[in-house]
């Protein structure tokens, strides 16, 4: 199972995102790099050097939110990725193939399109279209459990759709990657929903599949790892100093050697 670690940027900084109430966010102290606080290309730098983790997802939340894409952050951020295997992936509000385009142009790895923003999954399905299938993760944004639509989507089956059915029909459209995101759990430390990820897991058997939202513990992460996720969005947890490098790596070293192995392969604002 990946470990990927997560960066909220907001205003050209790193905040620290709790529970999906975004007004609230605060510039992120870090343990990892302290004294810097909102540093984002710091904090980046150190998931490198003192985690050994090549994976990042940023989410840009002023575009999330409406605004323009931190064009220049996600590129500076990029460019310092650049050089090491591994993913950036990035949220930007994406919801029509333009956007996904000026995503992957900044830099990013993969592009995620976040239900909180998407329109119509015919969108989604002309995005994958677009870029390829293998660049696109969907982002199931939940709050405790309950599914954000925007108000605009137009195709979302049934008259209060669920998880479940909104996850089938984002991997009938050809994404990738299906990522679950509770915000309402993000920095709570409650873990995330082994229920539901168990349940994704049986109905979309061949998708490389993704979870966040209030990780705490290493064995957080072995119960993600043994329902079959195949990477897990860290953030709050490793900045407070609750997970470190040594609890990454032994959960890496537990999935590399066999023991306790995900049975899925992989290739969380």
């Amino acid at each position: 199972m990946q470990i990927i670690p997560v960066l909220d940027i907001a205003g050209g900084i790193a905040v620290h995102a709790q529970a999906g109430d975004r007004t609230r966010y605060a510039p992120l102290q870090s343990e990892l790099v302290p004294g810097r606080v909102g540093d984002a290309v710091a904090v980046l730098r150190a998931f490198h050097a003192e985690l050994g983790i090549h994976e990042c997802y940023v989410a840009d939340l002023d575009a999330i939110q409406g605004g323009a894409v931190q064009r220049t952050l996600i590129r500076e951020l990029a460019e310092f990725h650049t050089g090491f295997a591994g993913a950036l992936l990035v949220d930007a509000g994406t919801h029509l193939p333009e956007g996904a385009l000026e995503v992957l142009s900044c830099g990013a790895s993969e592009v995620v399109v976040g239900l909180e923003t998407l329109r119509a999954f015919s969108d989604l399905e002309a995005i994958v279209k677009a870029v390829g299938s293998s660049r696109i993760v969907f982002s199931l944004d939940l709050r405790l459990g309950n599914p954000i639509l925007h108000p605009a989507m137009q195709d979302a089956r049934g008259a209060g759709p669920d998880a479940l059915g909104l996850a089938d029909q984002a991997a009938t459209t050809g994404a990738g990657s299906i990522l679950i995101l509770d915000l309402g759990r993000v920095g709570t430390g409650c873990g995330v929903d082994l229920g539901l990820l168990e349940s994704l897991r049986r109905r979309l058997a061949g998708t490389r599949l993704l979870a966040g939202g209030g990780v705490l513990t290493r064995l957080d992460l072995e119960r993600m790892r043994d329902t079959g996720c195949d990477g897990a969005l860290v953030a709050s947890a490793i900045h407070s100093g609750r997970l470190t490098a040594s609890d990454l790596a032994a959960v890496s070293q537990m999935n590399q050697s066999g023991a306790k192995a995900s049975r899925y392969v992989a290739d969380w604002p």
